[in-house]
């Protein structure tokens, strides 16, 4: 299926691949002519996999011209694409993995085979999105001071939130040379503790081999332990279903993995040639896309149906050019370069788009900043950002580890479909929908924040823009506070010293790995920063939450063999694990003293992240304030300890002899970044790690998991139930019902995010989730997270609507609450909506413009559909989630162009009526009847006839199930 299926049309255009006559391939170039030159290299991806594809039932002759056509086709016409290979992490990989151990159940059940549920699509699953930071800021053992100067003072006593200090002795090495013992540890004063994951430590003062630092062993102690079940699921997964690879955890993250392990650039099988492609559940899926690999993210919905040998179906999108010319600043990071791109291409509305990057600037790009920029695409709306791949890929790979030969086939290769970039060639560039330019030269530091990813801050201009958000009405940016109370004092006692607290204070400082490890330069440039920061002198303040969680062992190897990651460390950066944490919420609880004195004195406290995510109320919900930044500036932010500072006039602090610090004095130079750089991050470390992540890890290995057809379900459980999804399976599709006085569930503003819809980071202690825990005998410090609960449905449903900031217009305020009709009560969104289904009636949501922004997550479709909701009703909406109520069998339904609820005269307290004709047609008008005689129209949100099928199948799983039986 995925690499040339029996009787396509096509075959007589496979060829032999020049010099290497055993590799063939199918020569797409030869096929389109004229045509083919002028298209986007993107497309140009979509037409071979649909030549490679034609089978006449999937994948039509049509769709295959079509795509060639696609000057005058784009926007108009829906294509199939089928990818490489799929991508999933274990957030959205273990609903997936559950349904499809619940296919196996429910076509056992109707007579069919079970063992031919397997995916069959190419599948690398990465457990990466357990871990919690549990402990952090452990004791670092003494040394000298390897910065040279005076030793600091010894600060106060660890707190008793802190893990006790160890000794972390050299064990007497014949080596090391001198004494190597561990005394009184604190952040400001002690021996540093280099970490390379899996490999000995080195103490960086004798480099002899210590043991591993507390923190990475003690949180990889408690993700096993508080997720055995999870994984062992995951273990029986890897074992019963064929074409599927587990990646365990502490290994990276799943976008990370993706780029560094998984990726193949040019598919080789069976001696046959064709591009890599991917699609998967992590929205940074994109990422891919520096390395000139298509991909990107979609539902958890339709990967399961790409792994049961299903098409992506997409419209046949515009390709936006977007041509980089110039040189950016020295100051500017990878991180500003995207935050631009990202405010650029939203003005531009790229929002369903291709982008596609051309330009004499693209080469002065290396492929980590390539693989930054596109892993933001996201954020920007863009369904990717595409570099082709050129020289600089090449030789990017090469130093990565690929086999010289390999390579010299992937050149040929690409250019003989001319799917290779270069800047010499004298051909003429693609033709594009439209062309954005942006000068590199104009890009200069910014942070953005403090409530959305898309609000840029230029950093000199930072003190009076946060000055602004206090005075702001409350909203997107604003806070509101009286002018008489914004330099209101907070002191607070914390480890037997007074601080004081203010607004714009830093509370949280984490430098994660969403955006940056595959980018050395920016995180050398943090560490490069901390290093000169400690050997000035320079402190960061306990209380603040500080944290370095890289995404692989390739960034704590190369920040090690730099040796700057103890520099980090001494600032408090201490690496607390492998895995996505601050960014999801998962960051540990702020000390009680410093959330008490931020509640008691109403401040506008902050948190500093270089990761993609800034939601209000995400990292922590009394962290108000939160800012995306490089990771050199998180560091030096959390150096100066508040956002209220203009960098260029004001010191960061005063180091030694009491001399006043600037930015300026501790920023390293371009110069310095590319020498460390080309000396760390070789060849050798990505060789190392590869082999490291193919063996495992211990704990994983010694993990026991059954190994029967059928997922034996305990159904004391409560991490993996068996869904329902299946309890309707039917060979037959059957005419959609109509929706009768369906009361609305909740009526909700512009912009709801998957975030206020889809459940995620830790459970709420009054929340329905937590009761139905307690329920089973689960104590709150057992309660985990949403996100490790996945595999629960009854878990998932109570923390759908669950955010603390979902506005819903029947409350009027923020709160996970909402009215049930018939009783006049205020109850949670779960409680509310089981009254309904008791009650059996229908529910809908009513919503404004851009519904279901923000990353794609299953769960914002498949809670609402657990939740007895038949339809959303909105203004507008993000396309991904759009298709991803209909793959779970809600229907979409917008508004008239020009109409809203208030035009209409709605309140929502009416009753909804909703009748289908017993033939739908792609983008057909519906009348809704209310229960005040009111009548008006809607648009049905159906593109093509391959959706109006899965909606009446009740959704893609629905679909992709019946033909097993």
């Amino acid at each position: 299926f995925f690499f040339s299926p029996p009787g396509s049309p096509y075959q007589p255009v496979i060829e032999a691949l020049g010099n290497y006559p055993q590799k063939k391939f199918y020569n797409v170039s030869k096929l389109g002519g004229a045509k083919y030159d002028t298209l986007p290299y993107s497309i140009r991806v979509l037409f071979e996999s649909s030549i490679r594809n034609c089978d006449g039932f999937l994948v039509k002759e049509t769709d295959a011209m079509n795509i060639l056509d696609w000057k005058t086709k784009q926007n108009n016409v829906e294509v199939p694409f089928c990818p490489a290979r799929v991508v999933l992490q274990d957030f959205t990989g273990i609903p997936a993995m559950v349904d499809f151990a619940a296919m196996r159940e429910a076509v056992r059940n109707a007579g069919g085979d079970p063992m031919k549920v397997n995916p069959a699509c190419p599948t690398d699953l990465t457990v990466d999105h357990s871990l919690q930071i549990d402990f952090s800021k452990c004791a670092i053992q003494n040394a000298p001071n390897p910065g040279g100067g005076d030793s600091q003072k010894p600060m106060a006593k660890l707190s008793p939130l802190k893990a006790q200090p160890r000794k972390l002795p050299c064990r007497g090495q014949t080596g090391c040379k001198g004494p190597c013992s561990a005394g009184d540890s604190s952040r400001n004063s002690g021996q540093f503790s280099a970490q390379i994951e899996n490999t000995p430590i080195l103490c960086p003062f004798h480099l002899q081999p210590v043991p591993e630092p507390e923190t990475v062993l003690k949180n990889q102690e408690m993700e096993f332990g508080r997720n055995r079940e999870r994984l062992q699921f995951f273990k029986w997964s890897s074992k019963v279903f064929k074409n599927i690879s587990i990646i365990p955890p502490e290994t990276g993250m799943a976008h990370q993995v993706n780029l560094e392990y998984v990726s193949r650039v040019v598919f080789e099988v069976k001696d046959f040639l064709y591009p890599d492609s991917v699609v998967g559940t992590d929205s940074h899926t994109t990422m891919v896309n520096g390395l000139g690999i298509l991909g990107w993210g979609v539902g958890g919905i339709e990967t399961e149906a790409v792994m049961l040998g299903m098409p992506v179906t997409l419209t046949l999108p515009e390709v936006v050019g977007c041509e980089l010319t110039g040189t950016a600043s020295p100051l500017a990071t990878s991180i500003d370069i995207v935050l631009s791109i990202t405010k650029h291409l939203r003005q531009a509305d790229v929002a369903g788009k291709f982008v596609e990057f051309f330009g004499s600037g693209v080469s002065q790009l290396s492929v980590a900043d390539r693989t930054t920029i596109a892993n933001m695409c996201p954020e920007y709306g863009a369904i990717l950002s595409f570099f082709p791949v050129d020289n600089v890929t090449l030789k990017h790979l090469k130093h990565t580890g690929f086999d010289k030969a390999k390579l010299e086939v992937m050149e040929a290769y690409l250019k003989a479909v001319k799917l290779f970039r270069n800047d010499e060639s004298s051909s003429r560039e693609p033709e594009y929908s439209q062309v954005v330019q942006i000068s590199l030269s104009s890009i200069i530091p910014y942070v953005s924040g403090p409530k959305r990813s898309q609000d840029r801050v230029a950093v000199n201009n930072m003190k009076s823009d946060f000055q602004a958000c206090l005075n702001e009405k409350s909203g997107v940016k604003g806070f509101q506070i009286a002018v008489e109370k914004q330099n209101d004092i907070v002191p607070v006692q914390y480890e037997g010293n007074e601080y004081k607290l203010s607004h714009g204070c830093i509370v949280i400082a984490a430098v994660i790995s969403c955006t940056n490890n595959c980018n050395p330069s920016v995180m050398l440039a943090a560490g490069l920063l901390a290093k000169k920061a400690v050997e000035a002198g320079l402190v960061v303040k306990p209380y603040i939450r500080t944290s370095l969680s890289p995404g692989s062992g390739m960034v704590t190897h190369y920040l090690s063999s730099s040796g700057v990651l103890p520099y980090l460390s001494k600032l408090g950066f201490e690496v607390v694990g492998y895995g996505c944490s601050t960014c999801v919420g998962n960051t540990a609880p702020l000390p009680e003293a410093i959330r008490n004195a931020i509640k008691q004195g109403d401040i506008i406290a902050c948190g500093v992240l270089s990761g993609t995510k800034n939601f209000e109320g995400r990292i922590c919900d009394c962290v108000r304030a939160n800012y995306l930044a490089s990771p050199p500036l998180v560091v030096a932010y959390a150096i100066a300890g508040t956002v209220r500072i203009d960098f260029e006039t004001e010191p960061l602090g005063t180091g030694f002899n009491g001399k006043s610090i600037y930015l300026r004095d501790i920023w390293p130079t371009r110069r310095e970044l590319h020498t460390v750089e080309e000396e760390c991050v070789i060849s050798s470390m990505f060789k190392e790690l590869k082999e490291k992540m193919e063996k495992g890890n211990k704990r994983w290995n010694l993990l026991e998991a059954p190994e029967s057809t059928l997922f034996p379900w305990d159904l004391k459980s409560t991490y993996i139930r068996c869904p329902s999804f299946f309890d309707k399976l039917a060979k037959e599709p059957v005419s959609p019902q109509p929706i009768e006085n369906a009361h609305v569930l909740l009526y909700l503003g512009d912009s709801v995010t998957t975030d206020h819809i889809s459940p995620a980071g830790s459970i709420a202690r009054s929340s329905a989730a937590a009761k139905y825990l307690t329920n089973k005998g689960l104590t709150p410090r057992e309660f985990n997270s949403y996100g490790a609960r996945r595999g629960n449905d009854a878990v998932m449903t109570r923390g759908t609507f669950a955010n603390i900031k979902l506005l819903n217009k029947f409350i009027g305020k923020p709160a996970p609450k909402t009215i049930h009709f018939p009783s006049g009560q205020t109850l949670d969104v779960f409680e509310a909506a089981e009254l309904y289904q008791k009650e059996g009636i229908p529910v809908i949501i009513l919503a404004g413009r851009k519904y279901g922004l923000g990353s794609s997550r299953d769960w914002a479709a498949k809670g609402p559909f657990l939740l007895g909701v038949k339809a959303v009703l909105a203004e507008s909406y993000e396309k991904v989630h759009k298709s991803q109520l209909i793959g779970i069998g809600i229907a979409p339904l917008q508004f008239l162009p020009g109409e809203n609820p208030s035009i209409l005269g709605l309140t929502g307290r009416e009753q909804f009526s909703i009748l289908f004709p017993p033939e739908l047609s792609p983008g057909m008008t519906l009348d809704i009847k209310t229960s005040t005689g009111k009548v008006f129209s809607v648009i049905a949100l159906f593109e093509n006839d391959m959706e109006i099928t899965l909606y009446k199948y009740g959704g893609s799983l629905n679909f992709v199930a019946r033909r097993f039986l």
